[in-house]
């Protein structure tokens, strides 16, 4: 059997990153590299370079996060970028969205242990609770699914005028072309190409943003969705 990779001492912009919340940011990182690679969520190679490529990459998310607003954090997986973007963000309401069984049991025993009140796991497929989970005003995601795929599940979550923020690396600006018509049907008005963590992490993280204008998903999901909030409404009644 291989050894496990030892994980390194938090770099300095940590600190300055997750300021009151370090000692939590830590302590998520040795639960990533334990607990996290002997249940599969992470491979055992990426933990010499969890704090850079992974925490450090989704907190800077935060960076154009607005403030004060819910968010949902679709296939959540190990919690990137959820858990790093609620450690440096505690304005923010964010749900945490994975289908599967192992990972949310990882994501909830994370959230109780570092008392991260804001946060929900929600064990489903985002088409799956479209209509039962509030809308939201941000979706988020990372190493889910190609932006066209991503789109179909994340948007449809959206409150009008709300935006989706894709961690993408080099492939961004391909993916963004090649999902405009699909992304137009879906009920976006704008995208654009962000990056952020300037003296923070290198390379720079990469964001797509898709702001959707007042109907999230398109005709074909407001439909679906005021059909599932009727079903709510009658299942709460009985």
């Amino acid at each position: 059997m291989t050894e496990a990779a030892e994980l390194p001492p938090a770099p300095e912009q940590a600190r300055d990153v997750f300021g009151e919340r370090f000692a939590d940011a830590v302590r998520y990182a040795e639960l990533l590299a334990e607990a996290g690679v002997q249940r599969g969520l992470i491979g055992p190679r990426e933990v010499p370079r969890l704090w850079e490529r992974h925490l450090l990459n989704c907190a800077v998310l935060s960076e154009v996060v607005p403030e004060g607003v819910t968010v949902c954090d679709v296939g959540s997986g190990a919690g990137l970028p959820g858990i790093p973007l609620a450690l440096v963000r505690d304005d923010l309401k964010i749900t945490l969205l994975e289908p599967l069984l192992r990972r949310t049991n990882f994501l909830t025993e994370v959230v109780e242990l570092l008392g991260l009140d804001h946060v929900t796991v929600v064990r489903g497929r985002a088409e799956e609770v479209l209509g039962k989970l509030p809308p939201v005003h941000v979706v988020t995601a990372r190493a889910v699914a190609p932006l066209d795929r991503l789109a179909t599940w994340g948007i449809p979550l959206l409150r009008p005028y709300g935006e989706m923020l894709a961690l993408k690396g080099d492939t961004a600006e391909q993916e963004l072309k090649s999902a405009a018509t699909a992304l137009s049907k879906l009920g976006a008005v704008e995208t654009s190409i962000l990056h952020v963590g300037e003296g923070v992490v290198q390379p720079l993280s990469t964001v797509v943003r898709v702001e959707v204008g007042e109907s999230p998903g398109g005709v074909r999901f407001a439909a679906k969705r005021a059909k599932a909030a009727r079903t709510g409404r009658a299942r709460r009644r009985r």
